[in-house]
């Protein structure tokens, strides 16, 4: 069976930055297991991976457009310290729950200046290329289940 639309897809992969850091790395657990053409990967990714077989190897590079998109300084924005609620203790990387103009989205605490907390709300790897090196481990179909779901159920998915 090949990858296509529908079809539960489990990978190993590494991701590195353009400097050769590791970002993330399935290599030392369960493969990542995610059902193909929902949305469930990075679009670039996904793409490239559509029509190849169970162990066929891959090595895709992606431009940040078809990663995590490019950086939009737009979602970067200072606050007062006291526009966040007294019990949280801010730390630089901190993740926030934040409403926007289109709805909730995460942010990062990425600079604490004094009583100014600069939040971001961009994905830690927008603009970035992403080099991902890695084995389509197993492809299958989706049960119905799954499909409704949205998502793998079992190894290297989710468990209910």
């Amino acid at each position: 069976m090949k990858v296509a639309k529908n079809a539960v897809v489990s990978i190993h992969y590494t991701l590195t930055a353009p400097d050769g850091q590791v970002l993330d790395s399935s290599s030392a657990g369960e493969p990542l297991a995610y059902v193909h053409g929902l949305g469930n990967l990075i679009p670039g990714l996904e793409a490239r991976l559509e029509g190849h077989g169970k162990s066929e190897p891959f090595d895709v590079t992606l431009a940040a457009v078809d990663g995590y998109g490019e950086r939009d300084e737009r979602l970067v924005q200072k606050i007062e310290r006291n526009q966040l609620p007294p019990s949280i203790e801010l730390e630089l990387g901190l993740e926030l729950q934040a409403r926007g103009p289109q709805g909730d989205m995460v942010v990062s605490v990425v600079a604490i200046e004094g009583q100014t907390v600069t939040l971001d709300g961009n994905h830690p790897l927008a603009g970035m290329e992403l080099h991902f090196v890695g084995e389509i481990v197993d492809v299958r179909s989706a049960s119905g289940e799954e499909l409704a779901h949205g998502h793998v159920h079992g190894a290297g998915g989710h468990h209910h």
